[in-house]
């Protein structure tokens, strides 16, 4: 349960920078004013926020991985894995600025702003309230679509196989 709480943040970081796209070969460093005005954009629309479980989680699962082995070590293990979450924590930024510079290899600096001034808006600020729900539920559903599909698929396929003799 735990981990499919983490996995969702992260599958939507990975969507994230996946939708952002990688950086074409010939594209230019931004200006350090571009990505603090990035930054400022993914903070704005409240996406700095979804990196803040990758770490911890990262940090549990690989707990958790050494944990049937080895069940006498589980203080040890805590420990540990208490001391991993604060060396670690910093590293948050790293990925946060990654995204930056592909927001800033994008998008101007008055585009950006643009979209900023949107989020300070009384409808950006509800956007960013509700993204997260939507996220959770349109995950949700495409999870159940997905398998809905897939059964029908699956049932598509045993039907074509038996019209050539097959039972699958």
């Amino acid at each position: 349960m735990i981990a499919l709480k983490l996995a969702r943040p992260a599958a939507f970081a990975v969507a994230l920078v996946w939708l952002v796209g990688a950086q074409p070969a010939a594209a230019q460093q931004p200006t350090p004013s571009a990505v603090a005005t990035a930054k400022e954009l993914l903070a704005s629309k409240g996406a700095t926020a979804m990196f803040e479980p990758l770490i911890p989680g990262m940090v549990e699962s690989t707990k958790n991985a050494f944990l049937p082995s080895n069940p006498g070590l589980f203080k040890e293990l805590n420990e540990v894995a208490n001391q991993l979450r604060g060396e670690f924590a910093p590293r948050r930024n790293d990925i946060i600025d990654q995204i930056a510079r592909l927001y800033a290899q994008r998008f101007t600096e008055a585009e950006m702003k643009e979209v900023i001034a949107f989020y300070k808006t009384p409808t950006g600020k509800k956007f960013v309230a509700e993204e997260p729900a939507l996220i959770d539920q349109g995950l949700k559903e495409a999870e159940t679509w997905s398998r809905q599909l897939s059964e029908q698929v699956m049932s598509r396929f045993r039907a074509e196989m038996k019209k050539k003799g097959h039972d699958l």
